[in-house]
């Protein structure tokens, strides 16, 4: 998430929720595909699907890039389509699928998601829809919402599931938790269990205090909390001679400011991002790094640019990120401090939103927070087999989502000291550690878990260190 954090609706669809089909996808019994009809031959086989097999990295896998036709509008499957683009790390065709959803475009290299190497399955990663190249041209900005988005990967599992025919788990981190919650909630039978990670639930979009409290309370270090505080205001107080070296480097990198309009717009939202972005990709151990308030305008700049990315709101970088921006101000909501320990130094508070990032010429309304609460109903009262797992420390968990009455074999666990950062599973306290990654073995038909020992976090999912922040 865009750090907004570097952070659809249902289409509450003027048809409304009842629109969307729920259909689930199973695995139809039969006999194992034979041996001598090699895989890629049998991807190759899939209608609208493309396959190339590229030279894997990870023992034991073979890896395809795979594109599939998908519809622009799938309530118009015979109108526009695009190429959805997908990673597919093939072991055998009898182990379960780990179906990963970014959120956002799909890395190019090879990783193992948590849950992959818990169940010792494959893993497609699908790249979400109108981040480049999976987009539509022209686009029709109307389409990207959480019901087509989720209609995307339905059709992808059908196709899949003629030659994966074992269970299959979803799992995304930040953005992409969010998108396998909302897949689920629109489709809840095309998977067995969901490994959701540091999703954020935002259902009152209008009423943020949350954010705030926790910012006030992150950690147990007040020090390490007025440090970060205190440098914000250090920064915006030299904002003269930091803008005047952000548009140098903007002239020598390249960068230019057509959606901001100006390096200081690009400047000030850097800043209002370095409290919440250190907390989300930092531990409080990382305070003693910071450079002291009195410290050169050389420390301050690179401390800025290091913890915030000075280039984020450049128009390169802001391009890239354009479905998400749009996504959150249409229907996934935004977060809002209010930076109360900057008052008198800020110039352009009331550009922080996701309107800001967005093209003039893309059109925009946010729904009024409807498709979110339909998903947190959803999961409080129909959610079943799902894991969602959040870092104490991470300022996206101040609105996690959370189990109700009606939610079945499903359960919510908190990483002590931890941040946005992912294999959480494997940083919980040992017994929670152990009963988690039961349970996705468990929903994998993947026998007994193994012993899961406690380790240093491993970024295994490469989009949690370079994510959009709002």
């Amino acid at each position: 998430m865009r750090r907004f954090s570097q952070g659809a609706m249902a289409l509450f669809l003027t048809a409304g929720l009842t629109c969307a089909s729920v259909t689930a996808v199973r695995a139809e019994p039969g006999p194992p595909a034979s041996a001598a009809v090699d895989v890629a031959d049998r991807l190759r086989a899939v209608p609208g699907m493309t396959v190339q097999e590229k030279t894997s990295t990870l023992p034991g896998y073979r890896w395809f890039w795979l594109t599939y036709r998908q519809p622009v509008d799938h309530r118009n499957p015979r109108g526009r389509w695009f190429e959805q683009r997908i990673m597919l790390q093939h072991k055998s065709e009898d182990r379960p699928m780990v179906l990963y959803t970014s959120g956002y475009a799909t890395p190019e290299t090879m990783f193992t998601a948590e849950p992959t190497a818990l169940v010792d399955g494959n893993q497609i990663s699908v790249e979400y829809r109108y981040f480049t190249p999976s987009r539509p041209e022209p686009a029709d900005w109307s389409k990207d919402t959480i019901w087509q988005a989720a209609t995307d990967e339905h059709r992808v599992i059908g196709a899949l599931k003629k030659i994966y025919r074992a269970r299959w788990i979803s799992t995304g981190a930040s953005k992409g938790g969010m998108t396998a919650v909302y897949h689920r909630r629109f489709y809840p039978g095309d998977v067995d269990g969901s490994v959701v990670y540091v999703a954020p639930n935002d259902v009152r979009n209008d009423e943020d205090s949350r954010y705030d409290r926790f910012l006030d309370s992150v950690g147990t270090d007040p020090a390490c909390r007025t440090r970060l505080k205190t440098l914000s205001r250090e920064f915006l107080k030299r904002r003269t001679t930091l803008v005047t070296r952000l548009t140098g480097e903007a002239k020598q990198k390249g960068w230019t400011f057509t959606i901001l309009r100006t390096p200081d717009r690009a400047f000030e939202n850097s800043v209002l991002d370095f409290e919440w972005a250190f907390w989300q990709y930092s531990l409080q151990a990382d305070c003693a790094k910071l450079p002291a308030p009195d410290a050169s305008d050389d420390a301050l700049y690179a401390s800025l640019d290091a913890i915030s990315d000075l280039s984020s709101y450049t128009d390169q970088s802001l391009a890239q990120y354009s479905p998400y921006y749009y996504q959150a101000g249409t229907q996934l909501g935004w977060p809002s401090p209010s930076f109360p320990n900057l008052r008198g130094l800020l110039r352009y508070k009331d550009d922080y939103l996701p309107r800001t990032y967005v093209p003039r010429d893309i059109p925009m309304r946010f729904d009024g927070g409807r498709a979110m609460r339909d998903i947190d109903a959803w999961v409080r009262s129909h959610g079943e087999r799902l894991l969602f797992l959040y870092g104490q420390n991470d300022p996206w968990g101040a609105e996690p989502f959370r189990l109700g009455r009606g939610s079945r074999d499903s359960a919510v666990y908190v990483a002590p000291g931890m941040n946005h950062s992912g294999r959480l599973i494997a940083t919980l306290p040992e017994r929670d550690r152990a009963a988690a990654a039961a349970d996705v073995r468990r929903w994998a038909n993947a026998g007994p878990a193994p012993t899961v020992t406690a380790r240093a976090v491993e970024a295994d999912d490469p989009l949690l260190l370079d994510r959009p922040r709002l």
